[in-house]
């Protein structure tokens, strides 16, 4: 009674409207009729397996264990790549650094503009800018964000232009060697300035200098910031990161050199003396690090 042209699915429609199907039910009732001289028919729900499906040539060995599966359904897909914006733990890490840097920011608003403010202005005073505790343990913080931003920007740095696969079992590893190592740097520098400078100078710049070199390293912390964010959650490319962080360390290295000059060498005017105390302590250090850092990497990744 349907077209000729008619769809599938009608075709289907009439059929369920003219056929209505029933469940089976079964006769329990033993067969017997079966033909004289043949085994006695077996019931259709009898689904038992021949013997060679059963063993196999591991069958009586105790280390084969059937009811463990083994193997793999389908084909395996390619694993999602590794990202850092789906990285929980980074993640996490980031947004409580920004919370507590915030909360401390807002309270150690009134202290950073004023050292902001004499940070141009050569004092010829016997005291500098008196500091609180908290102040103090604000700066240090920001200190300690610098070294983890910093460990953050060299990692990616290196799963970029160096290698993804290393020795290590996780890539926190490496986020903590290299944070280590940041650490260890800021650490080293500070304290060879304090050997030198109590050497060739007064208590008065001594002190002075170390504020300064404290303050210069919290800025560094809170300027490179941004680029931790914008290489994690937006996938800004790592040229433009790269870029952005180099002038971030020559503007300090900037300041560096500025505050060097007016701090010991501002009545001297030694120019060359300069020269060969910045770069002795500044930028050698500097270049070691970045040499030592290079090194790590190219050591730990996986050589195919």
């Amino acid at each position: 009674m349907l077209p000729k042209d008619a769809t599938p699915a009608q075709q289907d429609s009439a059929i369920q409207a003219t056929f209505q199907p029933k469940p089976i039910r079964y006769s329990s009732r033993p067969d017997t009729l079966h033909i004289p001289g043949h085994e006695i028919g077996k019931s259709i729900r009898d689904v038992s397996l021949p013997k060679y499906y059963k063993e196999t040539f591991f069958s009586k060995n105790s280390l084969l264990h059937p009811e463990i599966a083994g193997g793999r359904y389908g084909v395996a897909g390619d694993p999602v790549p590794y990202t850092v914006k789906s990285d929980d733990t980074i993640s996490l890490l980031l947004i409580v650094s920004f919370i507590i840097a915030t909360i401390s920011f807002s309270r150690s608003k009134h202290f950073l503009a004023r050292q902001t403010k004499s940070f141009f202005y050569v004092s010829h005073r016997e005291s500098s800018i008196s500091e609180t505790l908290n102040e103090i343990r604000f700066q240090v913080f920001l200190v300690g964000l610098a070294c983890l931003l910093w460990a953050l920007l060299q990692y990616f740095y290196t799963i970029h232009y160096v290698s993804t696969t290393f020795v290590l079992s996780s890539q926190y590893h490496l986020i903590a060697i290299y944070f280590a190592m940041n650490t260890g740097y800021f650490a080293t520098r500070s304290l060879l300035y304090s050997i030198v400078n109590n050497v060739f100078f007064g208590r008065k710049k001594n002190l002075q200098w170390q504020k300064t070199l404290l303050f210069l390293t919290a800025i560094e912390g809170v300027l490179i910031f941004p680029a931790a964010i914008l290489q994690s959650y937006f996938e800004v490319p790592i040229e433009h990161v790269t870029i952005y962080a180099l002038s971030i360390v020559i503007l300090v290295k900037l300041l560096t050199f500025y505050k060097t000059y007016t701090i010991f060498f501002h009545q001297t005017r030694l120019f060359f003396q300069i020269i060969l105390y910045f770069c002795a302590l500044e930028m050698v250090p500097t270049a070691a690090f970045w040499g030592a850092l290079a090194i790590t990497g190219n050591y730990l990744k996986i050589n195919f």
